[in-house]
């Protein structure tokens, strides 16, 4: 059941200390009330079986639930509290979802792909991230050069985790196009549309909601969202719903962007963004 609304104030996706981010949960919830919000989703990446400066440490799980436990209880009535995560998806090397949202009683999931490959930590292209340097390296170094083939092999992964892990929503969805930059392809070729409409085709069918990321603009790495207007139409035709997300590290980065995601998503004819609300979907009039 649909349950509107005509305002929304609230971020999703979130990291704090616990993972990448830089500041300690109750930071972005002193931010997040001075910015009007209702709610604020913590999102750390999850844990992953190599050395990496990013992921959740598992031996922090304890620690983690009961510093958010105790906020929830501080800050009742003030602001709602979720515990989500952004899963790391990686074939035959993350762990299943599934034993990690039972495990820390997920309010939610966020599915995203950072790494593109296999295996093993040697044979991993790292997308993200601040250096195109890195980006261009692995793009080379696993995939002789050809862009096409390592796009797909981003979307194929994409595809894989929306098969077979249970999320609610798709991380930003393009994030390989972040260091692009219309330098090996342009959003408008056939093959890479061909990719792009496979993807929104299994979004839909397994009733995933899509991310509005804001971070590549408010860090100058992106000109416009993940994913940007020519997706978001299609999105909106096929009725996929959305949220608007800051994908923040800092507490000052709560709603980035914000302003500009809702006037993108205006233009590309999306009516409603959907927000996290008293343990349900509840759909906001934008």
């Amino acid at each position: 059941m649909k349950i509107h609304s005509q305002v929304i104030r609230a971020n999703h996706h979130t990291h704090s200390i616990f993972s990448d981010g830089n500041s300690y949960p109750e930071e972005y919830i002193k931010r997040a009330l001075e910015l009007g919000f209702s709610m604020l989703g913590f999102s750390e990446h999850s844990p992953l079986p190599f050395e990496n400066t990013f992921s959740f440490k598992i031996e922090k799980k304890e620690e983690y639930i009961n510093l958010i436990n105790s906020l929830r209880s501080k800050y009742l009535g003030q602001i709602e509290l979720a515990i989500a995560m952004e899963f790391d998806y990686i074939p035959g090397m993350s762990e299943d979802f599934e034993l990690i949202q039972k495990d820390f009683h997920l309010d939610y999931s966020i599915g995203s792909v950072h790494l593109v490959g296999k295996g093993d930590k040697e044979n991993l292209w790292f997308i993200d991230g601040p250096l195109a340097e890195i980006y261009d390296a692995g793009l080379s170094a696993f995939f002789g050069g050809d862009i096409r083939k390592a796009v797909t092999a981003y979307y194929r992964q994409v595809n894989v985790m929306l098969e077979t892990q249970g999320i609610e929503i798709l991380g930003h969805m393009d994030k390989i196009k972040m260091h692009n930059r219309d330098r090996f392809f342009t959003e408008d070729e056939e093959w890479y549309k061909a990719l792009v409409s496979e993807t929104l085709d299994l979004i839909r069918q397994k009733g995933v909601i899509v991310e509005i990321n804001t971070r590549g603009i408010y860090k100058k790495r992106s000109d416009t969202t993940y994913p940007g207007p020519v997706i978001l139409k299609q999105i909106s035709k096929m009725g996929i719903p959305v949220m608007i997300n800051s994908d923040a590290h800092q507490p000052q980065e709560l709603d980035g962007e914000f302003k500009t995601a809702w006037s993108i998503a205006r233009e590309a004819g999306i009516k409603e963004v959907v927000s996290f609300e008293n343990h349900r979907w509840k759909y906001h009039t934008i």
